[in-house]
């Protein structure tokens, strides 16, 4: 992804919009080089385009003007608050979709944006680097994971730039439409979800622990924070610094716990949302059998991920 300047330059408000698969969210930002970014303002509506998707892998309709007046709402959230620049960016929804540039071409149209697709390696990448920038050398061999709405994004390495990078279509709301039904979920169901999920993730093993061993394990998301705050977690309201786990055992203990509630009884656990009680299910087998596979203990849960990567990205252009 391309985000170098036009000119060299200090410091200014930035604005970050990111349409992924569940969510659209601005970010603005007051960013200088060196500095941490300094939120200025947020705006985010919960989408889930991937309950849009056709038969043919396209978006529908509805799909699409939902989503053109959820963008046309973010950049009127972002007007008032004076961004220089604004960072548009999409992720698997949109990268996956049949009609993706048909849409984008709409969006340009409509909206007055050009809303650039990230790749999931880009993806994985710049996510790797805000964790990076987070936690600092001092964390040595780095791995991370992010469960996203359509995809998994997974990186591991001793640099700002990690020495592999995935992106797997194991998303928390991609899995769930595919292969979940029922209130709750079908038992059998469930069964074929995490062999698939399994088979999935172990082919990408061997490349990440050839790299040698893992010095701290780390993960951001909701999905991830949801699950560290259903296994006893701080809530979010205790700040962004407070340091946060999730601990395999514990999520093992869950398990079958929350594949037997419905949809209704997992909104009302700590942390889980109503709008995100649905994919909970999904999101923590992607998560457990990740852990499982890479024998790790426990996940340290990063505040920053994408959209942080974006900015720092960007600021590490400024004065250059």
């Amino acid at each position: 992804m391309d985000i170098s300047p036009q000119e060299p330059i200090s410091g200014r408000r930035l604005g970050v919009l990111d349409v992924g698969s569940n969510t659209i969210h601005l970010l603005v930002v007051d960013a200088h080089r060196g500095a941490a970014p300094i939120p200025a303002t947020s705006h985010k509506e919960e989408l889930r385009l991937t309950e849009f998707l056709l038969p043919n892998g396209a978006i529908s309709r509805a799909g699409r003007d939902q989503l053109l007046a959820a963008i046309q709402r973010a950049v009127a959230a972002a007007d008032p608050h004076g961004p220089e620049e604004l960072l548009a960016f999409a992720t698997s929804a949109l990268r996956e979709a049949a009609n993706g540039d048909e849409i984008l071409a709409e969006i340009s149209q409509e909206c007055g944006i050009d809303l650039e697709v990230l790749s999931g390696g880009d993806e994985a990448r710049l996510t790797f680097l805000a964790v990076r920038r987070w936690f600092g050398w001092s964390s040595g061999r780095l791995l991370v994971l992010d469960i996203g709405g359509g995809s998994l994004e997974v990186a591991c390495g001793t640099d700002e730039d990690p020495e592999e990078a995935f992106s797997l279509p194991l998303g928390a709301s991609r899995l769930t439409a595919a292969h979940l039904k029922g209130d709750p979920f079908d038992s059998g169901d469930i069964k074929n979800l995490r062999r698939l999920v399994r088979s999935s993730i172990a082919e990408i093993v061997p490349e990440i622990l050839r790299l040698g061993s893992i010095d701290h394990p780390v993960a951001t998301s909701k999905t991830f924070r949801s699950l560290s705050r259903l296994c006893g977690a701080e809530p979010s309201t205790a700040g962004p610094l407070v340091p946060r786990l999730l601990k395999r055992d514990v999520l093992e203990d869950w398990l079958p716990r929350i594949f037997a509630m419905t949809t209704h009884e997992r909104a009302k656990l700590p942390g889980v949302s109503i709008s995100r009680a649905n994919q909970l299910v999904a999101g923590a087998i992607v998560a457990h059998t990740a852990m499982d596979l890479l024998d790790i203990e426990a996940l340290e849960i990063c505040p920053w991920a994408l959209r942080e990567g974006i900015i720092l990205r960007r600021l590490d252009w400024l004065n250059q």
